[in-house]
């Protein structure tokens, strides 16, 4: 075990890692947090499956083992393992390549095949660390893909054949693990036989068998149930996650660990995002130069065909999800005083509700289904709120790239978006010194196109009738650091606590 400060080992198992593969979220995390843990001193390492579609020209990838044993269902499965480094970082990255289990360029095939490789992966991810001499203090999972990895490490079955095949008779089975929530609706749930890909079955540990008595095994469950300490990605969606309405079925098993339970806010890359370095911008600024905001408002406008003239525009940029709230926008935000600008994909029924608008009301709405890293940036800068009426959200970037263009977000009060934004209250709304206002933006509570409506409506008055008002929410957002600095830290003290129990 590591002695020295801020010298721990630390492996981060996943299914995705921006820029190798990145489905959402999960993948920018992954491609983050590594970084920011390693300049705190820390020996951090990634482990992800090695896809199809990752170019290994592109990155630079070496395979530095062939033909790796893994013991799977009392059978043998052969691996390569592939090393690189995640850009711009010196972080290791090692690759799981097996063709029967990750040959696709497919990161996820939404089936119950799922389930069974990844549990793959989770043993293949234990049974290579002997091989590359890494033994770590703690392994932090990430969602249900790497949910078995503390199941398999209590049981301590088959997981490290190398070790026994050496008489090495050091005790593997102290490794601490960290499983982090991105998502509670994707849980891993499989039929029991799965459990032989692991070289387990539902006698192995006592969670097992109490799972399996309704039939089948919920990856999720046993990573809540096993792991020294659980995640989520903000401090309110930890809390909502033990409640019936966002617990996804499983709020009483997440009740059974409210100690070990916390809540650690992502964040966002802070030079990336940056109004006064964009090359995506056609004007570049910051918080003491906000004017040109206006000049990046109406190059937007133009781009999109809609009249360049001084009312808010309305940004989102989103998936086009039923958890994005996209319903919540109806024909009635036409009569608001304002524009809107719609970009993103999704479900067809979102994107023909968003693109129908548009075609109805060519002078107040353009809607873009596609994605593009430059438009985004563009509206992220060009707006002046932000739309995020989301259903749920368990961290949410979109909020704090808003704020750091000087955008003023507009959200639904669940999760992390709660937790981000302070929302202007009817007090401050009416202050002549400003400078006391805490706020970086407007929300709602309740799940209604009306309450959101409204609030808007309140936001679009702000913005025409209180300009010193409006300009000290900016400024608030635009200061705020949302660098994943502040996460690696809070993260590095839960990997201190968790060892020292």
């Amino acid at each position: 075990m590591s002695t020295k400060k801020n010298s721990l080992k630390i492996l981060l198992a996943s299914a995705e890692c921006a820029p190798f593969a990145k489905t959402g979220g999960l993948g920018d995390v992954l491609g983050s947090l590594p970084g920011p843990l390693k300049k705190l001193g820390s020996d951090v390492r990634v482990i992800i499956p090695k896809y199809g579609s990752i170019d290994v020209k592109k990155y630079k990838l070496k395979k530095i083992k062939s033909n790796i044993k893994i013991i799977s269902n009392k059978k043998v499965e052969k691996i390569n393992l592939w090393l690189g480094q995640i850009p711009g970082s010196r972080v290791p990255i090692y690759f799981i390549d097996n063709k029967k289990y990750f040959g696709s360029d497919k990161v996820y095939f939404a089936t119950k095949f799922d389930s069974e490789r990844f549990l793959f992966f989770s043993l293949a991810s234990l049974q290579i660390l002997p091989l590359i001499n890494f033994k770590p203090d703690v392994i932090h999972c990430h969602d249900y893909h790497a949910g078995f990895i503390p199941d398999l490490i209590i049981s301590g079955r088959g997981v490290f054949p190398s070790l026994i095949e050496n008489n090495n008779d050091e005790d593997w089975n102290d490794i601490k693990t960290v499983y982090t929530i991105h998502n509670f609706i994707y849980q891993g749930q499989a039929e029991v036989d799965i459990l032989s890909t692991g070289n387990l079955t539902k006698n192995s540990l006592a969670s097992l068998s109490v799972d399996a008595i309704d039939g089948d095994i919920n990856f999720v469950v046993q990573a809540i149930l096993n792991s020294n300490a659980i995640t989520t990605v903000s401090p309110t969606y930890s809390k909502e996650i033990m409640t019936k309405e966002f617990g996804a079925g499983l709020e009483k098993i997440v009740k059974r660990r409210t100690k070990d339970l916390v809540g650690i806010i992502n964040g966002i890359d802070m030079d990336f995002f940056n109004p006064k370095k964009d090359k995506n911008l056609y004007k570049k600024y910051d918080y003491k130069s906000l004017n040109k905001k206006k000049e990046n408002k109406a190059n937007l406008q133009k781009k999109l065909g809609l009249p360049v003239k001084d009312v808010p525009l309305v940004g989102l940029v989103s998936r086009l999800t039923w958890q994005k709230g996209i319903d919540l926008i109806t024909e009635k935000f036409t009569d608001l005083d304002c524009q809107f600008v719609f970009l993103g994909t999704g479900e067809k029924i979102y994107e023909k509700h968003l693109d129908k608008l548009a075609k109805k009301y060519p002078k107040k709405i353009s809607t873009k289904i596609m994605f593009d890293v430059s438009l985004a940036n563009q509206i992220y800068a060009g707006s002046d709120i932000f739309l995020m009426p989301s259903r749920f959200e368990p961290c949410g970037l979109g909020q704090m790239i808003s704020m750091r263009y000087g955008t003023i977000p507009l959200v639904r009060e669940t999760g992390g978006l709660k937790d981000t934004v302070p929302r202007l209250s009817e007090k401050e709304e009416k202050l002549t010194k400003v400078n006391t206002i805490k706020a970086k933006g407007f929300s709602f509570k309740k799940l209604s196109s009306g309450v959101l409506c409204k609030e808007l409506e309140r936001a679009i008055k702000v913005y025409y009738n209180n300009k010193k008002v409006w300009k000290k929410i900016q400024i608030n957002g635009m200061k705020e650091n949302f660098s994943w600095d502040n996460s690696a830290k809070k993260y590095l003290n839960l990997y201190k606590k968790i060892i020292k129990k």
